[in-house]
């Protein structure tokens, strides 16, 4: 692998291209940036944005499959508040089960006009969070959006005072996905996003990308993050995207590499990459890994790094984007709502969702701190679509176009899941496991429940299951492979976050006593009735009140 450059060596690598591009590129964005620092106009005009949405997006699909039989081009002579009321008539809430068949047809077999116009080319597979193997459409006016939103970044970036120039003088890694593309016999493409996106990275932001194709669409994680750390520690990186989780493992790991290289002159990555400006975040709660990032980035827990922005990003489109800075401590950023780029979006109070008859709120009607499903319709024909997310608002317009920016927060998920390091695990993925790993062990078993293991300074992350066994005398080491491997059979993130060096570790089980999980409900006034025991949550809360009970300790 390359030599680390000696520390007094580390200048600036951009040439004259570079620094072209980021000067271009911010005057280009002039326009965007002087109305996207107009807040009182986001306040006042969110609702009426997101109706001339609608309307546009009733316009291009009215000749669709479900635009005639929705009967979108009669909602389109309607006023405004009468297209919004009708527009809910027209449609039931929908997840990605009720459109599976529609979509496949046209994945599939190439047939057109059925819920966007013409056939979708490109389509991003994805486990999800609350289903099965997923395969979300990607039209052209959606990579458009994408597009928009991404350059939304660079925007607020410049809005908070990072110039562009600077930012671009050097390089910008994206760690994203890793699935490569498949063609089929109609020329329809299947991918994650990441692999639909990376063949079109074209000049001029090819001089400055990094870590280039051939790295990028590796699908083995572990390789994958070492070839980044032997390319880009010698490269004047200044801009970093990916997931939280991976992006800390790619970090430490440039710093241990680095340590090695100097005989431990090298201790943080400000050492590598001393003009390191930016660290773009989304997919998972950045908090849990805040400590070790600014401990990557510094040593010092009270300073983190330059610019860190987190996004919103899915793969039905691209969501929100923060435009203030950074709250201290890692705490939840609100996330600015895209409200222009081709997206109409409602919004289900949380407690309702399961309801037929389930309200659903535009972003000019909804209310602070109440806890919403977000509901969306794309420029890529998914209509009405429960993408599954829970939000609250921290700010909203208002009636009559009072109040201020639609801005929130990802609070988890309308049915129990896990996803603290993109393994997209639900509750019937772990209780298949569970089920499959009793009848290979024939260990007797009872209640359980699975939670995140966040990494520490000595410690991967990984998963946890709190189980109740019979024969406490029993070893449950093989139960855990045969849990692991069940887990792996159903989902593909989960079989990919499990690197054999760098991902997930092996699931730690935790046995306790036959009827422990009952003397824990009673405890929280749950026992009996219609309560349950949840299968899995995204934090430890659970987890650690099982633990406490049983006499082991927290974390």
């Amino acid at each position: 692998m390359s030599r680390l450059k000696p520390l007094g060596d580390r200048r600036p690598t951009g040439d004259a291209w570079t620094s072209i591009i980021g000067t271009g590129l911010a005057l280009k964005l002039r326009k965007r940036v002087k109305l996207l620092s107009d807040l009182d106009h986001w306040s006042k005009n969110a609702q009426n944005i997101q109706t001339r949405q609608l309307r546009t997006l009733l316009t291009l699909a009215q000749r669709t499959e479900v635009g005639r039989e929705a009967g979108f081009a009669t909602l389109l002579g309607l006023s405004d508040a009468d297209l919004l009321r009708d527009y809910r008539k027209s449609l039931p809430l929908a997840d990605y089960e009720q459109y599976r068949a529609q979509l496949a047809r046209t994945r599939e077999n190439a047939e057109p006009d059925v819920c966007w116009p013409g056939v979708v080319m490109d389509w991003a597979q994805t486990s999800g969070t609350t289903g099965g193997e997923k395969y979300i459409p990607v039209s052209k006016q959606m990579m458009r959006s994408n597009y928009i939103a991404a350059l939304d970044i660079f925007a607020h970036s410049i809005r908070r005072g990072l110039p562009l120039k600077d930012l671009f003088g050097g390089k910008m890694l994206f760690l994203g996905g890793t699935t490569q593309v498949t063609t089929n016999e109609h020329g329809v493409r299947t991918g994650d996003l990441s692999g639909l996106v990376t063949p079109l990275i074209k000049w001029p932001l090819s001089q400055v990308y990094t870590p280039g194709k051939d790295i990028a669409l590796l699908s083995d994680w572990p390789t994958k993050i070492q070839k980044i750390a032997e390319l880009c520690i010698d490269q004047d990186v200044r801009f970093v995207s990916g997931m939280a989780s991976w992006s800390l493992l790619l970090f430490e790991r440039l710093v241990q590499t680095a340590s090695e290289l100097t005989g431990g002159k090298a201790k943080t990555l400000e050492d590598i990459w001393p003009n390191f400006k930016m660290f773009i975040h989304g997919g998972v709660r950045y908090p849990p890994f805040d400590p070790r990032v600014r401990a990557a980035w510094s040593g010092n827990p009270n300073e983190d790094v330059p610019y860190r922005l987190e996004v919103y990003p899915a793969s039905e489109g691209f969501i929100a984007v923060q435009d203030e800075p950074k709250p201290p401590g890692g705490t939840p950023s609100a996330l600015r709502l895209h409200t222009d780029i081709g997206i109409f979006y409602e919004f289900v109070p949380a407690e309702e969702i399961d309801s037929p008859d389930a309200r659903t709120f535009t972003v000019g009607e909804v209310e602070t701190g109440q806890r919403y499903v977000v509901v969306m319709s794309t420029c890529a024909g998914l209509w009405r679509y429960v993408i599954g997310d829970v939000v609250v608002f921290d700010s909203v317009p208002g009636p009559n176009g009072t109040g201020g920016v639609p801005r929130l927060r990802i609070v988890g998920r309308h049915k129990h899941f896990i996803n603290a390091f993109g393994e997209n695990l639900i509750v019937e993925q772990v209780e298949n496991a569970v089920v499959s790993a009793r009848d290979q062990t024939g260990l007797e078993v009872g209640e359980f429940t699975a939670s995140p293991v966040y990494p520490s300074e000595t410690s991967r992350g990984g998963l946890e299951l709190v189980i109740e066994v019979a024969d406490r005398s029993a070893s449950v080491e093989r139960f855990g492979k045969c849990f692991d491997d069940a887990l792996k059979s159903q989902n593909v993130d989960y079989t990919t976050k499990r690197g054999e060096s760098l991902g997930m570790i092996e699931p730690r089980i935790t046995s306790v006593r036959m009827g422990m999980f009952s003397e824990w409900m009673e405890s929280r006034g749950k026992l009996g009735g219609q309560n349950k025991v949840p299968r899995c949550a995204n934090h430890r809360d659970f987890v650690n009140g099982l633990r406490e009970m049983a006499g082991l300790n927290t974390e």
